[in-house]
């Protein structure tokens, strides 16, 4: 089919319709809205052969980036620090427990069963190590768990897309200067510290160090950018189009990071989280110290942000279903199954080891922790950078990851139906616990 301005925008705005329709109804299916998008994308493109996904390349990737962007701004902007340090610290355990062990679980399994050399396999593993906060977020606002479970898992999805897009940033920049350093600023910063990779240092040193050093950088330009947003956000936030320029402000946050040689999608969540929670001497008594901005506007802007983020990833999902090849999918099945054993086994492991940090939980809860593991936007995004360092290497990237998208938000799917037999204990009801502060909620749509 020819497909014109015209054509198109009927076929966007149909593709909208179908993404509300599927988010609607995944409250009740329970099945993810990814699936019903990236099924719709399969029989627009390879089915009914009306969308030609390489003539969208590069829009697809700028939007899958924008709309992560969005999305973890929106999850820093609702983190209220009061109501999670509790359970910040099981959060951020477990966030890095699976993490870490999924990294070199996948390094294991795509150099001795999928036999690739070290650097592709250090790119697919920077890429599916991390959970899609954008899928596991809205699954949990629709369980009933106790408010401790329901805040600690939050928090570790909230964490796990910035480790994503971290850890590939250190890992490409191995890939793209082939193991030699790092570049921009931080290249310098490194090189003079004598951490450099190359003859001063191991390749698990060297990511080690520009690890931190991305996160510290992002960390500081978040923190400022925050400080200096929360100072001039009660000038201009009764000024026409005030949400407009604080997404500008985000995207300028983005770059900056970037530039500077930090991870710029950690430093996006840490500058929303920082807004969210910083002193703000201009707020009146009325509201918290640590309110940038009154309940009305928190909701203006937290309304604007979650439509972008939902218009935007409709598409790239609908874009990612059109890129999928049969051939390609048969082959990589079996790939993605050996895959998803391997998440399963390195998470039940981070489940157990993290429970130190975790209060009571019972076996229905860590069960439901386990199968949490949902690939998702993240995934897909980071795909799209990595095949753009190694395009001749990771060619089967692009099928090996819509199959792991599609098991693993199965189990997302036998998840919440498990889980919902899982109710809060009456002790927690009755002192009338707080409910976990939602860091997504607009981003449900």
């Amino acid at each position: 089919m020819t497909l014109t301005v015209t054509t198109f925008f009927a076929l966007l705005g149909g593709l909208l319709v179908l993404a509300f329709v599927a988010n609607r109804l995944s409250g009740w299916t329970r099945v993810p809205d990814v699936m019903v998008l990236m099924a719709a994308g399969i029989v627009l493109g390879p089915v009914l052969h009306w969308l030609r996904a390489a003539q969208f390349a590069e829009v697809t990737r700028g939007f899958g980036t924008l709309a992560l962007i969005l999305i973890l701004f929106s999850a820093g902007l609702e983190m209220d620090l009061r109501h999670a340090l509790k359970q910040f610290g099981g959060g951020v355990m477990l966030a890095t427990l699976s993490y870490g062990l999924t990294f070199a679980g996948v390094i294991y399994f795509c150099t001795y069963a999928l036999a690739l050399s070290r650097m592709p396999s250090l790119l697919v593993a920077a890429c599916f190590a991390c959970v899609s906060g954008s899928i596991v977020i809205p699954v949990l606002e629709q369980l009933q768990l106790r408010p401790a479970v329901k805040t600690t898992l939050v928090i570790e999805a909230s964490f796990g897309d910035g480790l994503g897009a971290l850890g590939l940033g250190v890992v490409m920049d191995f890939a793209v200067n082939k193991g030699q350093a790092a570049s921009g600023p931080l290249a310098w910063i490194l090189t003079h510290l004598g951490l450099a990779l190359g003859s001063h240092g191991s390749i698990a040193s060297g990511v080690a160090m520009m690890f931190l050093f991305q996160s510290l950088l992002a960390l500081a330009v978040a923190v400022v950018a925050g400080f200096l947003w929360t100072w001039l956000l009660p000038l201009i936030s009764d000024k026409q189009f005030w949400q407009v320029l604080t997404f500008a402000a985000v995207l300028l946050v983005y770059a900056g990071t970037h530039a500077l040689g930090g991870s710029a999608l950690l430093g996006v969540i840490a500058f929303g989280t920082a807004l969210a929670n910083m002193p703000n001497q201009r707020t009146t008594m009325d509201y918290s110290m640590f309110q940038a901005f009154t309940p009305d506007r928190s909701h203006q802007i937290h309304f604007f942000h979650s439509e972008l983020a939902f218009l935007v990833r409709s598409f790239f999902f609908v874009m990612l279903g059109a890129e999928v090849e049969f051939g390609g999918l048969r082959k990589q099945f079996l790939s993605a199954l050996g895959l998803l054993g391997v998440l399963f086994v390195a998470r039940t492991i981070a489940v157990q080891l993290s429970r130190v940090a975790w209060r009571g939980t019972t076996y229905a809860e860590q069960e439901l922790a386990t199968l949490m593991i949902p690939r998702g936007l993240i995934t897909a995004v980071l795909v799209l950078d990595a095949l753009g360092a190694r395009p001749d290497e990771l060619g089967f990237l692009t099928s090996l990851t819509f199959a792991l998208i599609l098991v693993t938000n199965v189990l997302v799917l036998v998840a919440s139906i498990r889980a919902s037999r899982i109710s809060p204990p009456e002790s927690d009801v009755a002192a009338g616990a707080e409910p976990p502060q939602n860091p997504q909620e607009s981003v449900n749509a």
